[in-house]
């Protein structure tokens, strides 16, 4: 294979659940910035997957265990059928998130289903995955992990924001890298808009025709969590337990609920994007206009939407460019960002055994 260039088939499942996304990205060896997306494609869940994927907090470890290796199968399909698709006969090794089902760092927990091993023998590919556990180990949150490509692919910008299931930055700050979730985004909005039988609010349409509970947006803003200082990370079982008993107990209207959760997403970001400053928006969240129009309105900052690939694909990109540390032994996870105690190249490595 070219010593220049690596080529990454990059995996991705987000916690709003809507989807697997996947990358084929070719990098060069000589200069991070240099890498081409050169395929791309989102799988969406059946109904069948995606019930047991929300249900799996409440899973026994037995039956745990069963998801893993059954999801990791899963997804060793949908990746032979992506490189099938587009003809994808060079790859150096698969990156794989996985998907979260467990996330809490505080008590030493952190699990992202999808057995690499099992991945591995269904495609006949080398496979990095589970770039959370060790970090964790080492005491610290196991998230975000992106952060460590917004610093090296993604410089030229002040804030890197993604607005997922989760919104989440990462900027420099006194010359070292600072990332952290700030709130719950999609995971919350998706959550109700789905009791109207919509996967997601188009456009943010609902939520900019619905009213606002100042009551319902000041207990929201008053969470203990946004008065703590980075690192922090956020998961389902966080918002289980704080927001939808809070939500659901000072309004039932669901597009006062969206406008609602609209504006608190709002306010907790602006808080943190301060200045005239460059910030560039990724995730799904960024095709939410109404959401997007009104963080540009209440920050006055400059809001860079790149090109749809980018926004739609950046996190699988970045899990590719975390394989690729990984395989140089190279930092994938930063102390400053995550709270462990120390810098470290995290991931385990997988190679196909004859089933």
């Amino acid at each position: 294979m070219n010593t220049n260039e690596v080529f990454v088939v990059g995996v991705m499942s987000g916690t709003s659940l809507d989807g697997v996304d996947l990358v084929y990205v070719k990098f060069s060896n000589k200069k991070n910035q240099d890498f081409d997306i050169l395929y791309a494609q989102t799988v969406g869940y059946s109904k069948k997957w995606k019930s047991r994927l929300q249900d799996a907090i409440n899973f026994s470890s037995d039956d745990l265990e069963t998801l893993n290796k059954d999801y990791g199968s899963f997804l060793g399909s949908v990746i032979h059928t992506f490189m099938d698709k587009f003809l994808i006969k060079e790859v150096d090794f698969i990156a794989s998130h996985g998907h979260t089902v467990l996330h809490e760092p505080h008590k030493g927990v952190t699990l992202q289903v999808g057995d690499g091993q099992t991945i591995a023998n269904h495609t006949k590919q080398k496979v990095i995955c589970d770039f959370r556990t060790q970090d964790v180990m080492l005491g610290g949150q196991g998230a975000p992990l992106v952060p460590i490509g917004d610093e090296l692919l993604f410089s030229d910008y002040d804030y890197c924001l993604n607005l997922g299931g989760f919104s989440n930055i990462s900027f420099h700050k006194n010359g070292t890298r600072i990332a952290f979730d700030i709130c719950p985004v999609n995971i919350v909005l998706n959550h109700y808009v789905n009791k109207l039988g919509l996967d997601y609010d188009d456009a943010g349409e609902i939520a900019s025709k619905g009213s606002l509970n100042k009551q319902l947006l000041t207990a929201l803003n008053s969470i203990d969590f946004y008065s703590q200082k980075p690192p922090k990370s956020l998961g389902l079982e966080w918002v289980k337990k704080n927001i939808f008993p809070l939500i659901d107990s000072l309004e039932t209207n669901i597009s006062t609920i969206l406008r609602t959760f609209v504006e608190h997403v709002v306010i907790q970001i602006s808080k943190i994007i301060k200045g005239n400053t460059a910030v560039l928006i990724t995730g799904g969240g960024a095709f939410n206009s109404f959401l997007v129009n009104r963080i540009r309105e209440v920050s006055q900052n400059d809001i860079i939407l790149p090109k749809n690939q980018l926004i739609d694909f950046k996190e699988a990109l970045i899990f590719a460019f975390l394989g690729v540390l990984r395989s140089r032994n190279q930092v994938n996870c930063l102390s400053s960002v995550t709270g462990a105690s120390k810098d470290h190249s995290s991931g385990s490595v997988f190679l196909p055994m004859e089933i």
